[in-house]
């Protein structure tokens, strides 16, 4: 696997990767007009596979689903070059992802795209939970099909996604809702790439989790029922080769040394 992962690099390094044909995913990913990169949130590594992309590829625009839109608007040509203050302007310690110096390469690999959040803010979270997704994405939720309930089979496999990965501690009446909120964000991620690209042209770079960027019901799902003719590559990033669903090219990493997640929750019982 690491051969391959140079090899891929190697590709990419080269200014006239686009036309080789000894990596079909590096020339894939130059042709797209969306170019997904999935994540381990807190594995340093996929970030710096990310901002090496990024700089190869030089998009025009960046969507990041850690940000929320109103935490794009506050970059500005000066914030963006330092990265205290561009951590401070974002008000990044509040957010509760990982820690910045993670993230702030990938926007220094193309200081010059525009910056796009589709994040959801924990409050608008639980308001979204209330009022229902399709109530609360608006108008134009046909469109994106959230309207529509999943197949039962999809559903069911689903909620017992959430439940693994929620070291089976929710109440079974919180599954269903969690994964209304997972087509949420990947419909509000679909939505704010659209929108890049109808500004910018594309080509649009994701920044996004692993279960985003999944071909089988994350993003790319939502891009695909609300639009045609836009190509889509869909990077998925694992660790020791674990990792769900189906994307059009998957990196490992090693895995990084982190708590047992489910002692969180242990500690709330």
């Amino acid at each position: 696997m690491i051969r391959v992962i140079l090899a891929f690099f190697a590709c990419l390094a080269n200014p006239g990767f686009a036309n080789m044909a000894s990596d079909t995913g590096a020339a894939r990913m130059v042709s797209s007009d969306v170019v997904i990169l999935g994540e381990v949130h807190d594995n340093p590594a996929h970030h710096e596979a990310q901002a090496s992309i990024v700089a190869r590829l030089q998009p025009p625009a960046l969507v990041f689903e850690m940000l929320s839109a109103d935490q794009a608007a506050k970059i500005t040509d000066q914030n963006r070059r330092d990265e205290g203050a561009l951590e401070k302007a974002l008000d990044w310690g509040q957010t509760g992802w990982p820690d910045f110096g993670h993230y702030f390469p990938i926007f220094a690999a193309m200081p010059e795209a525009r910056i796009y959040g589709a994040g959801l803010a924990r409050g608008v979270a639980r308001k979204a939970m209330k009022s229902g997704i399709s109530e609360y994405f608006g108008a134009d939720a046909p469109r994106f099909g959230l309207d529509q309930p999943l197949s039962e089979a999809e559903q069911t496999e689903r909620e017992a996604f959430q439940r693994a990965a929620h070291c089976d501690a929710l109440p079974q009446v919180m599954l269903p809702v969690m994964v209304d909120l997972q087509r949420l964000r990947d419909a509000l991620l679909a939505r704010a790439v659209l929108t890049a690209l109808a500004e910018t042209g594309g080509p649009v770079v994701v920044i996004t989790g692993n279960g985003h960027a999944r071909k089988d019901w994350g993003l790319p799902v939502y891009l695909e029922r609300a639009t045609t003719g836009v190509r889509i590559f869909a990077l998925g990033q694992s660790e020791e080769g674990q990792i769900d669903g189906d994307f059009d090219r998957v990196m490992d990493y090693p895995a990084i040394e982190r708590p047992d997640p489910c002692q969180a929750f242990e500690k709330r019982e």
